[in-house]
């Protein structure tokens, strides 16, 4: 192939002919599209630390050291098979990071796949009970599901203003919880298949598999991928707490999610050298705006979104009028207008907007290049 360095040495004159022009514009595009194939980024997300244990065990042993253990491990193991992975860590040490931050780590670095570690606990009178679960966000179908999500976002509660960071969402109120009944999850199957493998995996390890559930948890809400929780085992059970503290325990569980993450990827990343469909964009805590003035590049691709609805005024992210999607917005004149989805692909936006027509039946396609609106 033409190296870069040779085409920029073409004489000038040349490059006003037609043909030439058109031959360095084509490799530049190819340069730009293939050059560098995106890494499938992984975020590790060990629950608690610093100033916020989690749960103790029955021997006092802390959650936050088993989780920071299993994550740092789990890490290591894709680092080591994987090349073409990029593994990004909430934290690599015993610091307190609030829910948001978490989930903003994952938003920023535009990850494929979030995973979050944490270890159970019940009370004395239920300390028989042992084994994994792995969480995807919705609904908590049981109290026992809503209890592990209680448990894991009243965190929050140490933060400062927590009720204007997470707009009124109060992690001890079941009403709150409701919210996750409303939202359509665009990344609620795949993963249902991350969790699935993981849950497989620890059947394999000959551990006890409590299965796939389902509850709101706060930073699984926030990011904007497919994510699962992980409960790993529980620090109530004396001899499960002994076993998850034991190099041997880590490792196996470390392992038991790296198994389900190599197949998980296998089935989902890109494949090298194809251009990856937009079929999902990692949303922020707050939506950006999205500019209405901007010059539309004709090499941009379509991008096809779900237009909810407008407003005369910006509204906040627990709006009722949003009826819990987590929606976009841009701004065209005076008017603020929400988006729901995105992709490149139409026949997929089209299957969304049937989902969303249930709550907005007024929803339509709109396309967009560059951040503009085009007809």
């Amino acid at each position: 192939m033409l190296s870069l360095s040779r085409t920029f040495k073409i004489n000038v004159r040349m490059i006003r002919n037609g043909r030439i022009f058109g031959v360095l514009v084509f490799l530049f595009l190819l340069t730009a599209v293939y050059a560098e194939d995106k890494k499938f980024t992984v975020v590790i997300d060990a629950g608690h630390g610093g100033k916020d244990p989690g749960a103790i065990g029955v021997t006092r042993v802390e959650e936050k050291k088993i989780n920071l253990a299993v994550a740092q491990k789990l890490g290591a193991l894709i680092t080591a098979n994987h090349k073409d992975v990029n593994v990004i860590y909430t934290r690599k040490t015993d610091v307190f990071l609030d829910l948001a931050e978490r989930a903003d780590i994952a938003n920023r670095n535009k990850a494929d796949l979030f995973i979050s570690i944490h270890t159970n606990s019940l009370d004395k009178r239920r300390n028989n009970i042992k084994g994994t679960e792995t969480y995807t966000l919705g609904l908590a179908k049981t109290d026992e599901n809503l209890e592990v999500a209680i448990k894991e976002n009243s965190v929050i509660l140490t933060e400062d203003n927590y009720l204007q960071r997470y707009d009124g969402f109060d992690p001890n109120s079941t009403e709150s919880y409701i919210m996750f009944e409303l939202m359509q999850n665009m990344n609620m199957e795949h993963s249902v298949v991350m969790a699935s493998e993981i849950q497989k995996a620890i059947t394999s390890a000959k551990r006890t598999n409590r299965g796939v559930k389902q509850a709101g948890f706060m930073v699984l809400w926030l990011t904007g991928m497919p994510g699962v929780l992980v409960e790993l085992g529980f620090l109530s059970n004396k001899d499960e707490e002994k076993y998850l503290n034991s190099t041997a325990g880590q490792n196996q569980y470390a392992q038991s999610i790296y198994t389900a993450f190599k197949k998980y990827k296998d089935q989902h990343a890109p494949k090298p050298g194809v251009p990856a469909s937009i079929t999902n964009v990692p949303a922020t805590s707050q939506a950006a705006p999205i500019s209405t003035t901007s010059t539309a590049s004709t090499t941009s691709p379509i991008v096809y979104k779900v237009q909810i609805l407008t407003s005369d005024r910006q509204l906040p992210a627990n709006s009722p009028s949003l009826k819990g999607y987590k929606a976009d917005w841009y701004k065209d004149g005076n008017v603020y207008k929400y988006t729901y989805g995105e992709s490149i692909d139409l026949k997929t936006i089209q299957n969304i907007q049937k989902q969303v027509t249930k709550d907005f039946k007024d929803a339509f396609v709109i396309q967009m290049r560059d951040g503009k609106r085009v007809n």
